[in-house]
């Protein structure tokens, strides 16, 4: 004990001279403690940004899912009344192999033509106004006998087709119910980013109001659904029974209506397509107002400008579409158009690729003037044309 506390003086001098020697080091050297990893900010910015999104969506599904519903149809096939097999018109070759012969290897039960069939799909749609008017795809409840909608808080109700468009697969159906509805807000798909969050909210193999979150995976695809088709892709989870539903962006406004997805399982895996809202709102306002849609029309065919013919017509890039033949009684002759004239613009908007240009005029009112800019011999030119159908 006693060798123990003779030490101490000697052990305090030694601690204080290793701490001052140290410090002295330390700032020659110019280390400074570590605050944080290397890239910790950014780390600590993402996760704040996860924290909020999480909330974000979390909010946005208890805001619309109220608008979204459920749409059952029923459809009733009436069976053929010829017979299934040539054979089942021989009645001495029915009469030796019995009747249970032909229910067995030609379907049943005989005799044929006094059955029907009843088929049921599932689909979504989403509400657009307090009075019962909702958006959904055609193809949901084309050529149905008879359609259900079913609310987020399970009440049903009968709905009546206002009008259905099968070019761009967009149809309008009324239920009427008792109360005003809650109802979403159509926002602008054109002004939709590619890698902005999207979130979908449908009714996915009879599972209502599910709700899937992704992002645009790209714009204006082409899947050879129709004439007129600039599809949304997105990988937010789109399986059968979305089709119809509402694809909203983070502000909460429908940016697109869920249509289609391609898939080698039948079921989803990452690529789901969305007809742009800003297509579907021109088809359902006229499904509303006359029960049909009327396009505008030039009577143009139009062809893609390659690089080599952007080149020969004085094109400082490859955009337009390319005049290869004319209606002599449509519009566009009318107006002065050519072939091998190059149309830049219609009605202000740039046609920067030839798909773009047959969109546009279909989404035109009829009768409307509109003016086209068009490249001939070098020189850019500006037409006025009636919009025909």
């Amino acid at each position: 004990m006693k060798k123990v506390r003779n030490m101490m003086p000697f052990l305090f001098v030694v601690v204080v001279s290793s701490f001052i020697i140290g410090m002295m080091v330390s700032a020659g050297l110019k280390i400074t403690p570590a605050t944080k990893a290397v890239g910790q900010d950014q780390l600590d910015e993402n996760q704040s940004i996860l924290l909020n999104n999480n909330q974000l969506f979390v909010s946005l599904a208890e805001k619309l899912m109220p608008a979204t519903v459920n749409i059952s149809t029923t459809k009733v096939i009436k069976r053929r009344d010829e017979p299934y097999h040539q054979f089942d018109r021989d009645e001495t070759f029915r009469e030796f192999f019995g009747d249970e012969f032909f229910e067995k290897f030609f379907g049943g039960p005989l005799p044929p033509g006094k059955q029907d069939r009843t088929l049921r799909s599932l689909g979504s749609g989403f509400i657009v106004s307090e009075e019962g008017y909702i958006i959904t795809n055609n193809h949901v409840i084309e050529e149905a006998d008879e359609i259900k909608v079913r609310l987020s808080d399970k009440e049903e109700f009968d709905a009546t087709i206002i009008g259905r468009d099968a070019k761009t697969d967009i149809a309008l159906i009324k239920i009427d119910p008792p109360k005003d509805l809650p109802f979403v807000k159509l926002g602008d798909s054109d002004e939709l980013k590619v890698g902005e969050w999207v979130m979908a909210i449908g009714n996915p193999f009879g599972l209502s109001q599910t709700v899937t979150v992704g992002i645009v995976s790209a714009k204006w695809r082409k899947i050879g659904a129709g004439p007129y088709e600039n599809f949304i892709q997105t990988d937010a989870a789109i399986n059968q029974g979305n089709s119809g539903g509402p694809l909203f962006n983070i502000k909460g406004e429908v940016v697109g209506v869920n249509t289609a997805i391609f898939s080698t399982t039948g079921g989803n895996i990452g690529i789901g397509f969305a007809t742009p809202i800003n297509l579907a709102k021109s088809v359902v306002n006229q499904l509303k107002e006359q029960g049909r849609v009327v396009r505008g029309w030039l009577g143009v065919i139009v062809q893609t400008v390659t690089p080599e013919l952007a080149e020969t017509f004085g094109l400082e890039e490859k955009k337009g579409a390319l005049v290869a033949d004319i209606d002599e009684e449509g519009p566009s002759a009318k107006a002065g158009i050519e072939k091998g004239d190059i149309i830049l613009t219609f009605d202000g908007k740039e046609i920067t690729q030839m798909d773009e240009l047959p969109l546009i005029v279909a989404q035109t009112p009829v009768g409307k003037k509109v003016d086209l800019e068009i490249m001939r011999n070098g020189k850019k030119i500006t037409k006025e044309v009636l919009s025909g159908n």
